[in-house]
């Protein structure tokens, strides 16, 4: 077993590394586009971010094991919300502030995405024709983001940087991808050896150790952009990877096949998942999320991780 932990570890640094050398040039990408921050931070931050998850989650299930899937989801959204966010505002040791004001839209679709992940799972299988629904919701966001959202942040022609052509960035996105498959590849492979040895089923293994580890680049990325003054980009990539998670990802690894969602999940994970959006929600409403609420976030996790372990 010492062996599948190795390689558990390396495989999934792999991953993660490629994972952020991904969302870093796909960003360049999206600023030669001339895309604005919070477009960014939805769309190329928030899914280059969750790139790890649909990957992992995609082989989980050409492997037999898509229980994975559902841990994974449900685990990686609740850091998101909770350990990242929480850490974010604790490291930065002042509130994030929050001035757009369509954002409230957008938090409005990430608990419309927990509600619809939750119908679609509550019968412990997830099937494509279903995830269908949740694919429609996310295409309907899309369509407000680059219609709406966009006219609103776009920097006037006076402001705006000009950027050069990304070929570099377009090579490194290619090798990126490259890594992110085998990384995945390895690490849904240790986590199934390791659950065998020690008994344990995989979408706890998911749920936790895994869930954790994916959401590194979203943790790397939130800290970055507060430290940087971009709160919007950070919370904007915490909303685009919750939302990608529940609604894209059902839907894109059904297509390989159904994935189960064992009853361990629906009873306590899934009802804290919809409980955590429905929180983060209520404690944006002021436009800020402080260190206090930050704090608060952090032990919430830690009681999640609690009863989940035990």
């Amino acid at each position: 077993m010492l062996t599948d932990v190795l390689i558990f570890i390396l495989s999934l640094s792999l991953l993660l590394f490629s994972a952020r050398v991904f969302t870093q040039n796909a960003s360049e990408i999206g600023k030669y586009l001339r895309l604005p921050e919070f477009v960014i931070g939805i769309f190329i931050v928030g899914i280059g971010t969750s790139l790890p998850e649909l990957i992992s989650g995609i082989l989980s299930v050409k492997a037999g094991v898509s229980s994975i899937v559902t841990g994974n989801i449900m685990g990686a959204s609740i850091s998101n919300l909770l350990l990242v966010t929480g850490l974010a505002v604790v490291i930065h040791r002042k509130p994030i502030q929050l001035g757009s004001a369509y954002i409230f839209i957008d938090l409005h679709f990430l608990v419309g995405s927990f509600f619809a992940f939750t119908v679609i799972a509550y019968d412990g299988v997830i099937t494509w024709p279903e995830a269908i629904f949740g694919m429609m919701i996310f295409l309907i966001y899309s369509i407000y983001l680059v219609k709406g959202g966009q006219l609103e942040d776009v920097m006037p022609d006076a402001e705006a940087k000009v950027y050069a052509p990304p070929a570099k960035a377009i090579l490194y996105l290619i090798l990126a991808s490259v890594g992110i498959y085998f990384g995945a590849d390895y690490t849904v492979s240790a986590i199934a050896s390791i659950a065998k040895s020690l008994s344990i089923p995989e979408s706890v293994i998911a749920l936790t150790v895994l869930s954790i580890g994916t959401t590194l680049p979203e943790l790397a990325v939130n800290i970055s952009a507060v430290s940087s003054g971009k709160a919007e980009m950070a919370i904007g990539n915490v909303l685009g990877s919750c939302v990608f998670n529940t609604l894209v990802i059902p839907f894109v690894v059904s297509l390989y096949g159904p994935i189960s969602v064992p009853q361990i999940l629906i009873y306590f994970s899934l009802p804290f998942m919809l409980a955590a959006g429905l929180l983060f929600y209520l404690l944006t409403q002021d436009k800020k999320v402080s260190v206090w609420e930050g704090l608060l976030m952090i032990w919430l996790y830690s009681l999640f991780i609690f009863k989940v372990a035990t």
